[in-house]
């Protein structure tokens, strides 16, 4: 299996002029039916080999970790961090394996924040308690800056959404401690991050609107992590995740959900819009069980959606035609163009 940066690597070193792979690109889209930008690809499995050499790294690092803990857990997790790290100079820098890069890349970031943790003493089970914040502000400082060497070295797509993420989990941390009993303020913080990271991925994705590179699956990511930044905090300020809300808040999710996808076509990006799909059934099943008296009402709503989302992704490039054409021309320049 070969994917479209395989194919730019191939035109710079000469295997290939840009313009059979053009061609080739052409041919592809005409025999599918589909453009492959439309097709939102993005690498995570060149095949069952990546499995399988997943299943040994994992079989490795757990049993080092297991042994040596029992010695020293610091050193248990020095171990499995330098491991983590050696691996991934093979699989990831040589090889090219997908899956393999994407585990080892958890694997040491993970194995990083523990090894924090342990050094600046969080006790098991406390997140944030009075004086251990100012350790969980550091360990996902330290989190943070792993991800970084961890990108400049590798440069796996997913790194720079695991890197937000981590980041945002450090400003979540420095919020909470300095204001330790405002939910709200979290809240908004939480939906502040969403977005930044919503166009932090529009950034990524406006770099390639041809979806050639590997600047693509790094938007990809981060819209996947956007979606649920942005409509967990508003489903908690609406009380509906607490089993509350109304039937005016019913209307609100239907009518945010099809903000989002209507976002969703214009940016030409499902996942920004499915990350978050497990949100709105809950939602709206919980709102018609407890106002429509619906048995099976999760089961329902799934339908119910399941179809909706069906016939739009038979008519979306038909939908996403119309709604650019009612754009200015400036800022489809910055979005994928349709065919």
């Amino acid at each position: 299996m070969y994917s479209d940066e395989d194919l730019n690597r191939a035109v710079k070193k000469g295997v290939f002029s840009s313009t059979s792979v053009d061609e080739f690109r052409d041919m592809m889209t005409q025999a599918k039916g589909v453009s492959s930008v439309d097709e939102e690809s993005f690498k995570l499995i060149g095949g069952f080999n990546d499995i399988f050499i997943v299943i040994a790294c994992g079989l490795l690092l757990a049993s080092s970790l297991w042994v040596l803990s029992s010695v020293s857990p610091v050193f248990g997790y020095l171990v499995f961090a330098g491991l983590s790290w050696g691996l991934a100079e093979i699989f990831v820098l040589k090889r090219k394996m997908a899956l393999p890069a994407i585990v080892l890349l958890f694997c040491f970031v993970g194995s990083v924040f523990s090894l924090s943790e342990l050094l600046f003493g969080i006790p098991p089970g406390s997140f944030v308690n009075g004086e251990e914040s100012y350790s969980v502000i550091i360990s996902t400082a330290l989190a943070a800056l792993a991800t970084y060497c961890h990108w400049r070295r590798f440069k796996v797509p997913i790194t720079v959404a695991l890197g937000t993420g981590v980041a945002l989990a450090f400003l979540v941390a420095i919020v909470v401690t300095i204001f330790p009993n405002s939910s709200k303020l979290l809240l908004w913080a939480s939906f502040f991050c969403g977005c930044v990271t919503f166009f932090s991925a529009m950034y990524w994705d406006s770099s390639d609107t041809t979806r050639t590179t590997h600047k693509s699956d790094v938007a990809f990511w981060l819209h996947l992590l956007s979606a649920p930044l942005i409509i967990h905090p508003t489903f908690i300020s609406l009380g509906i995740l607490d089993g509350g809300g109304s039937l005016s808040a019913m209307l609100v999710v239907i009518l945010l959900y099809a903000v989002m996808t209507g976002i969703s076509i214009v940016i030409d990006r499902r996942a920004f819009m499915v990350s978050s799909l497990i949100y709105v059934i809950y939602a709206v099943s919980s709102l018609i069980e407890n106002y429509g008296g619906v048995g099976q009402s999760f089961a329902f709503t799934g339908m119910v959606m399941g179809v909706l989302l069906l016939l739009l992704s038979i008519f979306w490039h038909k939908v996403r035609v119309m709604i650019l054409n009612q754009l200015p021309d400036k800022l489809q320049g910055y979005l994928p163009a349709t065919k």
